[in-house]
């Protein structure tokens, strides 16, 4: 990148400025692959400013056509379910899952893929010595070990600082044939990588999320702007298809009228069958107060006195059967997608 800081005083910047990153050789095959040279990504080229060097650890195999899936840090369970869900679903057919490899949305999106024995790509801030977040080392290892890369544009011990990791967006954009946002708020870093993917004419997918939700605005405004709206297995097997050439496998179990294919509500039938707190809470997670002011049916939850008992009685069976969970602002939301 122009103007950037050396190694050395990269090094003293972060040093100055923030908590120190220890160094971390994580094992595989090194390269560093100079742009045009055997083995750096086609793809790259037609991204807004290319790197000029891509040092790469792990297999070269991995950096081919994939699938970028990001999101938020700070993620809902909705989100980090939704990640992990779709990059399981592309990964079991064969394609990269590439992302940034930051708490949320992102770990979860390579996890994802590597439940189903995929690869995935994690691109980095700061240089591959220097992996962060620190706690994402064993993930970082295992993407290796598993047929995987970690991949930066920065020297092996560059540090990473706040400008890298919007910078490094366009990579994450690059090497995917489209991205899917699972979770973004406004404004987002992960909402910049829609906007580097656009800048690259990649195409752009998005999972919706409740609109009164701080973490989906941003998600919520791509799919208004134009982009495609993902709503379940089906409409992402066919996106799949439209951008890879994977069939879509039919799903077998078909749900009767009225139900939905996954999460909380996954096989309870047609609406009357679920309980109107659980589908309230799947639809749109609620603080407690919020779930008082709804208009419930007397017969369904007693005397209007006993409403924040029933409720409380209620919340507490959901968590204890894994339905839902509380969100980091006090929400109550569905554990998963």
């Amino acid at each position: 990148m122009v103007g950037e800081p050396t190694t050395e005083q990269a090094k003293r910047i972060h040093k100055a400025r923030y908590s120190s990153v220890p160094m971390v050789k994580l094992r595989g095959a090194r390269y560093t692959l100079k742009r045009g040279a055997h083995g750096y990504p086609d793809s790259l080229m037609n991204v807004p400013d290319p790197p000029e060097t891509l040092y790469v650890l792990g297999s070269l195999d991995a950096l081919c056509d994939g699938l970028a899936v990001v999101g938020a840090r700070k993620a809902t369970p909705y989100g980090m379910s939704a990640a992990e869900k779709f990059a399981g679903l592309a990964a079991a057919k064969g394609v990269p899952i590439i992302s940034g490899g930051a708490l949320g949305c992102d770990s979860h999106a390579h996890r994802g893929a590597l439940s189903v024995g995929g690869r995935t790509v994690a691109v980095l801030g700061g240089g591959c010595d220097m992996p962060y977040p620190a706690r994402n080392v064993s993930l970082f290892q295992e993407i290796i070990d598993c047929g995987g890369a970690v991949v930066s544009e920065h020297d092996w011990e560059f540090p990473p600082l706040p400008y890298t990791f919007r910078a490094r967006n366009r990579i994450i954009a690059g090497l995917a044939r489209a991205t899917l946002i699972v979770e973004a708020g406004l404004p987002s870093g992960t909402f910049s990588t829609a906007d580097e993917a656009l800048a690259a004419n990649r195409e752009v997918l998005v999972v919706p999320g409740p609109i009164t939700s701080p973490t989906s605005l941003g998600a919520n405004r791509l799919i208004y702007q134009g982009a495609t709206p993902v709503i379940d297995s089906e409409t992402f097997e066919d996106a799949l298809f439209g951008l890879f050439g994977c069939l879509r496998r039919e799903d077998m179990r078909k749900t009767a009228e009225g139900s939905v294919e996954g999460g909380p509500l996954a096989g309870k039938g047609a609406a009357g069958d679920v309980d109107p707190l659980l589908a309230a809470l799947c639809a749109n997670p609620m603080r407690v107060e919020q779930m008082l002011a709804l208009p419930w049916d007397e017969g369904e939850q007693g005397q209007a006195g006993d409403r924040l008992t029933w409720i409380m009685l209620k919340l507490a069976a959901f968590e204890r059967d894994g339905l839902i969970v509380r969100f980091p602002d006090g929400r109550y939301g569905p554990a998963t997608v």
